[in-house]
């Protein structure tokens, strides 16, 4: 079936070094160091991860992070409860913002 997004295509991401090695150097560098363990385990740092890829929706970020997760011990029940998280802040986030429209409103009502 053809998409619009190739699994496939995740496998080229370190070609975006080649525009310029240096950036690409420089943002693995920071990559590696942010995912390595830490005060958060690597298992709960690619959770978060998987969480702020369906809430960014970056198909070839869930990929990678569902592989992951399952690769540093996770399990599909934490994984779909991360995603829930992900999807709680993001929709909260959209109402919070009906705030914002509630002000408009108001202020064009008086």
């Amino acid at each position: 079936m053809e998409t619009y997004y190739h699994p496939h295509d995740l496998t080229k991401f370190p070609d975006m070094g080649k525009g310029n090695k240096a950036l690409w150097e420089k943002f693995s560098s920071y990559y590696n160091a942010v995912f390595a363990e830490g005060a958060l385990a690597e298992r709960e740092k690619a959770l978060i991860a998987l969480a702020v890829a369906h809430a960014v929706q970056c198909p070839y970020c869930i990929d990678a992070y569902s592989q992951a997760c399952l690769e540093k011990g996770s399990n599909a029940e934490e994984m779909t409860e991360a995603v829930h998280v992900a999807c709680a802040i993001r929709g909260g986030a959209s109402l919070v913002h009906g705030v914002q429209m509630r002000n408009v409103v108001e202020k064009l009502s008086m």
